[in-house]
């Protein structure tokens, strides 16, 4: 049976809200670290910018594998706050600090022996020394980086996103004098070009991580889950447990970043002109796409609480509320992009080929916001349900095999046979486009099977 009720989306959008709002300001903050690191760069030379591109594509694939995997703290937390078994808390996550030191000591050593997957670039000798250090000054950064989602995990599972998004605001404050110090120089500072972008990275890592554990230590509220009442020494079975669910949700998040990153690469074939028409879509779409993302976040957070607090009724009304929400929000600002699709472009600025390019680009990703925002949010639901497993393999078939796949049938024009509004880049966005709408239908088919199962037997909250 299906449990959704109209009315109670007065009481569900209010809560999402609250907790959306702060995620998508925090999710914005750290897409401006990019923006700002891109742009500054790109002033110092043009071989420090490729080099900067170059390290930072392998450093996310790395870095979103490992957070994903450290992610799953969320929903279990999320269902033992819930179920008011506050001190358990505590133990999840020191156990997910033991998974993130030994995650980061996997993270680090692919950092820094990169030079096999920089080799792949075959670029000149000086952009892959400027990018092989990019990426050793990072991986001083990671432990930290891994430290800070263990604690934005905790901080989402128990309704508290405002505490991470000040920290990311005052990290985003520090990012322009540091990066202006250590990219140009300045105080008895060399000026490092590219590389110092990480450095400035790294020193707002760290700095994250401290003023969170201080906010942790000192406030009243974190005090009955006793997270530093007493060391615990790795408990193996809890470690599995958050494995089990974390592993396939790291490697949804790496199919994520590889398909949109493959999907660039063959478009590169098509020249410089569709390149960068992508690539302005693209960066347009990566933006609007935090709306869905921050809602799916307070969407998780909202239904692994009634999970735990053993209301499945409850969980699958807010469940299909922001189904319902969310992809309203989004149809409207598809409606939106296209209709100011222009006024959009001219903050680009773009060369006029490259405007005429990205125009009917702009359809797409009007379009296809509806289905990501369909499954985004079905995908994090489940994962409030501690299923993972088969949203992955979902991802993997949809967005590789449909996606990429298929975008390279038609925008190639492989079979012969492609209309020729489909050709070239057009093509790869409308592969994209029926991706995400396969991986919706089933995701959403996967939460009501799960919901109807779970209604059924009441399963108690297990760690």
């Amino acid at each position: 049976m299906l449990h959704f009720k109209v009315s109670r989306l007065r009481e569900d959008i209010p809560a999402l809200l609250k907790l959306a709002g702060p995620l998508l300001i925090g999710q914005l903050a750290v897409i401006a670290f990019g923006v700002l690191d891109t742009a500054m760069t790109a002033r110092y030379s043009a071989d420090d910018l490729a080099a900067l591109a170059m390290a930072s594509a392998i450093f996310i694939s790395i870095y979103v594998g490992l957070t994903g995997v450290v992610s799953a703290l969320a929903p279990i937390a999320g269902q033992l706050f819930g179920a008011k078994r506050h001190q358990e808390i505590g133990e999840e996550v020191r156990q997910a600090t033991w998974l993130a030191m030994g995650l980061t000591v996997i993270g680090c050593l692919i950092l820094l022996n990169a030079d096999q997957l920089l080799a792949i670039s075959q670029v000149v000798p000086d952009i892959e020394a400027k990018a092989k250090l990019y990426l050793s000054i990072l991986a001083i950064g990671l432990p930290a980086s891994m430290g800070m989602r263990v604690l934005m995990a905790l901080h989402n599972a128990v309704s508290r996103p405002t505490v991470i998004t000040v920290v990311q605001l005052i990290g985003l404050a520090l990012k322009l004098p540091l990066n202006l110090l250590f990219i140009y120089g300045g105080f008895g500072i060399a000026g490092m070009g590219g590389p110092g972008c990480a450095v400035a990275t790294v020193i707002i890592n760290w700095s994250w991580l401290l003023m969170t554990l201080g906010f942790v230590l000192y406030d009243r509220f974190y005090r009955p889950f006793q997270i530093f009442a007493h060391f615990s020494m790795p408990d193996w079975h809890r470690i599995w447990t958050l494995l089990k669910l974390g592993t396939p949700i790291g490697f949804s998040y790496l199919i994520e970043v590889t398909s949109f990153t493959f999907m660039s690469l063959f478009i590169a074939r098509l020249g410089t002109t569709a390149l960068a028409g992508h690539q302005i879509v693209a960066n347009m779409g990566t933006v609007i796409y935090m709306v869905p993302l921050s809602l799916s976040i307070a969407t998780m957070t909202l239904v692994s609480q009634s999970i735990g607090a053993d209301q499945p009724e409850r969980a699958e009304e807010i469940g299909w509320s922001s189904v319902f929400f969310t992809t309203g929000t989004c149809i409207l600002i598809g409606v939106a992009v296209w209709f100011f699709r222009m006024q959009l472009l001219d903050l680009y600025d773009p060369p006029e080929a490259v405007r005429v390019f990205s125009i009917p680009l702009f359809l797409f990703i009007a379009f296809y916001q509806v289905f990501d925002a369909l499954q985004v949010t079905a995908a994090f639901i489940l994962r409030a349900y501690r299923i993972a497993f088969w949203p992955m393999v979902i991802y993997a078939g949809s967005l590789w095999g449909v996606g990429l796949g298929g975008g390279y049938l038609m925008g190639f024009n492989v079979l012969g046979f492609t209309p020729e509004f489909l050709q070239g880049a057009n093509g790869f966005c409308a592969g994209n486009s029926i991706s995400l709408g396969l991986a919706a239908c089933l995701l959403l088919y996967l939460f009501r099977k799960t919901a109807e199962r779970y209604e059924k037997t009441h399963p108690p909250v297990e760690v």
